[in-house]
């Protein structure tokens, strides 16, 4: 397809100067630059063929370069890229210096917060009408989009309640696709499916109350008798009145493709005053045949071929394993093995690739939806019952629940196994997504132990140690393909590092999946003739502080590395050990994330940024031998010349020389 209209959008405002024919065809053009783009590379796809329509009426009806938008989640932000100036650099999208696969305000004056996680979009939108309301701007019009998976958060109906005690003229229209990544589960999810069936729509419905408000009352019993049959009546045909109850006008439900009748809904909502809910329906995939079809798979897909709207030729699939499946093919073991374990997880069924788990042990399986801390408290009493309950959420996901990580599991000390899958740089996903705190955040409590493989043959043995140990444990793993060293199989001990070889003039400590990029360095820096060894932490609490406090003493060098912040890290913890034992820790290099937020890009790409990959890791090496390297002036190198004596002795010797 030849973009005719998409080119000349500059703003949202030049969509106004376009007939409705010409609005359709826009549409058209929004879906063909959506396809062209999941042919080349991985992106969200299925949700944001389903918003196009509603994207495009919002900006007909709203001026959001002053009025606000709060897109939740901003995975379906793609068309609202399109239409707000950046089409030319559409196709850069989740690159490493593209367009943000989110929405960024470094981007767009449209774009107002990262919406990487769901449900905090209704407290932030009355945030900025609150606010503006304040300094004078009250003028400024408020919208929140989100979804129907995010619905069931527990933020979303907190900032409910305060809507409507606040009393803010606040617009939410609630995008109900029946899916979140999965589809969506419990009670809200069956309420609002029975608005979905309901053949009633907003304007029947005010016709009938008109109605039933001319019902004559003849005296007191009448009176309770009309007010009883004009509630029942109103609540048959209201599929909104939970929402009427919250304190918010309930209006819908309105085809969410019918851009015309959108249009119209939106110019009839957009000067109603107080708090206001819109419910929209549309269907993920919208346009895409094989999308609508199946819009779990195609809800972010590798790279496919594409035939026609109606069919795809391939999908390019990778033969290499991920540590996500590494890590559900350990679960099954567990469960089939274990009649006390369990799995619990937040809308990530098929993120975390538990599709397999949830079929054969569904009395075990449990999706909380997007409820993270809901999750991890659920856990903690099934946990107290005498079961193993694993929390198999994102890294950063779970950060919702730190509180209960604290109150309900740490505190009791209960044996509750995290599973963090996207632990470390997430990639294309970016700074919203990246998984680089959750070593810091589980370490700060007491009686939890923090763990992360190095590589595939620690993942069964990490998981059948959590559930073997009486108090909380935290397994990391990234996004990432799972490899293998050769090496003998060392059993998993508490706290309890891994020596793959000893060297004399430096040792890379690895906690977590960097380990075999640590090896594949250790062997070139060999080649050259430094004596270069490498351990496996596997733990970051409890570290292995005498074995790591051997390599500080007979190593000339230490370098911890891990994809985790830097701040109150592995390697952080490592130096706290060593000053709390008066060991120098002058030859100590930690390798990890910045303190910055870290960019979107490929994982392997981020990583040489920072580092950390195997051409980092040699010049951090290499420097810090250059560092500890003692020469006599006359050229003679005693080091090399006393290589079999212990580092720290050598030193001492050419001192004394």
């Amino acid at each position: 397809m030849n973009f005719e209209y998409l080119p000349q959008i500059k703003s949202p405002r030049d969509l106004r100067g376009f007939t409705d024919p010409q609005l359709i065809q826009v549409a058209e053009e929004i879906r063909e630059a959506l396809c062209n783009l999941v042919q080349e590379r991985s992106a969200h796809f299925a949700s944001n063929l389903g918003v196009v329509e509603l994207c495009l009426a919002l900006h007909l009806v709203y001026d959001f370069s002053k009025d606000r938008l709060i897109w939740d989640t901003g995975h379906q932000i793609y068309p609202h890229k399109l239409i707000t100036g950046r089409f030319d650099q559409f196709r850069s999208i989740r690159t490493k210096g593209g367009l943000m696969g989110f929405p960024n305000p470094k981007e767009s004056e449209y774009d107002l917060f990262m919406t990487g996680h769901a449900g905090a979009s209704i407290s932030t939108v009355l945030g900025l009408k609150a606010g503006d309301d304040l300094m004078g701007q009250g003028n400024r019009k408020s919208v929140a989009v989100i979804g129907d998976g995010a619905l069931p958060s527990g933020v979303v109906f907190e900032a409910m309640n305060n809507a409507a005690e606040l009393k803010k003229d606040l617009l939410v229209i609630l995008n109900d696709n029946k899916m979140g990544i999965c589809p969506r589960v419990g009670g809200l999810a069956k309420y609002l499916d029975k608005a979905r069936v309901a053949p009633f729509y907003n304007g029947l419905k005010r016709d009938v109350n008109w109605l039933l408000n001319k019902l004559p009352v003849l005296g007191q019993p009448s009176r309770h008798a009309i007010s009883q049959f004009k509630e029942a009546v109103k609540g048959f045909l209201h599929g909104g009145m939970l929402f009427e109850e919250l304190g918010f006008r309930y209006i819908g439900p309105f085809d969410g493709h019918d851009l015309l009748g959108l249009r119209h809904a939106l110019e009839m909502v957009k000067d109603v005053r107080g708090p206001v809910l819109m419910h929209v329906f549309t269907q993920k995939g919208q346009g895409f045949e094989p999308a609508c079809e199946d819009p779990v798979m195609f809800h972010a897909p590798p790279p496919f071929e594409r035939c026609s709207r109606h069919e795809v030729r391939s999908v390019k699939t990778s033969s290499s394993k991920a540590y996500t499946n590494t890590m559900s093919d350990a679960i099954f073991d567990v469960l089939r093995r274990d009649p006390r374990a369990c799995v619990l997880t937040a809308a990530m069924c098929e993120g975390n690739k538990l599709g397999r788990i949830r079929n054969d042990f569904p009395e075990r399986f449990f999706d909380t939806g997007i409820c993270e801390s809901h999750s991890v408290a659920f856990a903690a009493g099934m946990a107290k019952s005498g079961m193993r309950p694993i929390v198999n959420i994102y890294s950063t996901f779970l950060q919702r629940s730190f509180d209960h990580i604290f109150q309900e599991v740490a505190l009791q000390n209960l044996p509750v196994t995290f599973c963090l899958d996207r632990s470390g740089l997430a990639g294309p996903d970016g700074p919203t997504h990246h998984g680089v705190f959750d070593t810091s955040y589980m370490r700060v409590f007491p009686n939890m132990t923090v763990m992360a493989p190095g590589d595939e043959m620690d993942v069964a043995p990490m998981l059948d140690f959590a559930l073997s140990h009486s108090g909380p444990v935290s397994i990391r793993y990234p996004k990432a393909n799972v490899e293998n060293i050769d090496r003998p199989e060392t059993p998993i001990a508490w706290g309890k590092a891994e020596v793959l070889q000893w060297g004399l003039d430096g040792m890379f400590v690895a906690f977590g999946a960097l380990l075999p990029a640590c090896v594949r360095a250790a062997e070139r820096l060999r080649e050259q003739g430094l004596d270069i060894g490498v351990m496996n932490a596997r733990f970051a609490k409890p570290i292995d502080s005498e074995t790591i406090f051997r390599a500080l003493s007979e190593s000339g060098f230490v370098i911890t590395v891990e994809e985790n912040t830097l701040c109150g890290g592995f390697g952080s913890a490592v130096m706290e050990s060593a000053s709390a034992a008066s060991i120098s820790t002058d030859n100590l290099l930690c390798l990890g994330i910045p303190d910055r937020f870290i960019e979107h890009g490929e994982r392997e790409e981020l990583l040489a940024d920072l580092g950390l990959d195997v051409d980092g890791l040699i010049a951090s090496a290499q420097s810090m031998f250059q560092k500890k390297k003692l020469t006599l002036p006359s050229g003679v190198d005693w080091v090399e010349r006393l290589r079999p004596i212990p580092t720290n002795l050598v030193e001492l010797i050419v001192r004394i020389v």
